[in-house]
């Protein structure tokens, strides 16, 4: 598939905001201490990302006056309810902002409760937008849905310690240190899982079903068209296979490798640099990792569209 960089930024950005929102609720709710104008700016900052990922979706759309048709399909279509449950979503973030604001960090446990299962949600409405297309057999899976939710938590708890740890938030960093580091080993862990998955595939279609010739031996020389269009641009990304094979390495280093040992320096050393090194570090590998994500995934189309003479 081609990987749009609207989608690109808008997953990507959307899943930190969540994770970073996730992280608030729960230390909310289990009562840890933190400075008021902290819990503004973290709350603040997920907000911020929230409307960034939905102004970044807006770019992939052919009639942006015409956006507001995406939900008429809810009963049957995952990317319609995300249209729904995103603007929900960023409109009770904003609610919970401005009561905690007003009430100088308080505000009722149930509201942070719906913060939480809003942000599980949306997880769940973006993946099941890919997981739910059976025909492209690297997103059919729920390993898809697990990687959206471990990523976004992991790059969002990392953002928060970084955070944590630059405005003197100790007793954040307390709890969340650990998680973050788990909770990105995880991630790690279940996207080796996908990457090994995806390489052992032996996709159903071929050759032989794309074109109804049924040889044994048949091997395409050109494409199906005589000029480019639609279908070799939008389900193709063009990349040789180096730069796929660089771009896999490259992920699971900036994403997880490197920012796993940042971690564990962190939480050995106390010392701010880590974390905000780790945030550094796991910003471009997730956008790499969803990169791939999309890159990897085959189209049966391409069978007969790809080859050029």
């Amino acid at each position: 598939m081609h990987p749009a960089f609207s989608i690109l930024f808008f997953t990507t950005l959307a899943g930190t905001g969540q994770g970073l929102l996730v992280l608030m609720a729960l230390a909310l709710l289990l009562g840890v201490p933190m400075a008021h104008n902290f819990v503004l700016l973290a709350v603040g900052l997920g907000e911020v990302l929230l409307v960034a990922g939905l102004a970044a979706s807006f770019l992939h759309l052919g009639h942006k006056m015409r956006a507001w048709r995406a939900v008429l399909m809810w009963r049957t279509s995952w990317m319609s309810r995300e249209v729904i449950v995103l603007p929900a979503f960023i409109g009770l973030v904003a609610l919970w902002w401005l009561l905690l604001r007003n009430g100088n960090g308080m505000v009722p446990a149930w509201l942070s409760v719906l913060v939480l299962c809003g942000a599980l949600l949306l997880w769940f409405c973006t993946a099941m937008i890919y997981a739910c297309i059976r025909f492209i057999e690297e997103w059919a899976h729920p390993l898809t849905i697990v990687n959206f939710l471990l990523i976004g938590l992991s790059s969002g708890l990392v953002l928060g310690c970084a955070l944590a740890t630059a405005t003197g938030q100790a007793d954040l960093l307390v709890l969340a240190g650990p998680w973050a580091l788990r909770v990105t080993l995880a991630a790690g862990f279940c996207r080796a899982l996908t990457l090994r998955r995806n390489a052992a595939l032996r996709h159903q279609s071929s050759l032989q079903s794309a074109t109804g010739i049924r040889a044994e031996r048949l091997v395409q020389k050109s494409m199906g068209m005589s000029a480019g269009a639609f279908n070799t641009r939008e389900f193709f990304h063009g990349a040789s296979g180096l730069l796929l094979k660089n771009m896999k390495w490259g992920f699971v280093l900036l994403a997880f490798v490197l920012p796993t040992l940042m971690l564990i320096w962190g939480l050995q050393s106390q010392s701010a640099w880590p974390w905000l090194l780790a945030c550094l570090l796991q910003a471009p590998g997730v956008i790499a990792e969803r990169w791939f994500f999309f890159a990897q995934a085959k189209h049966p189309q391409n069978l007969y569209y790809q080859t050029v003479s």
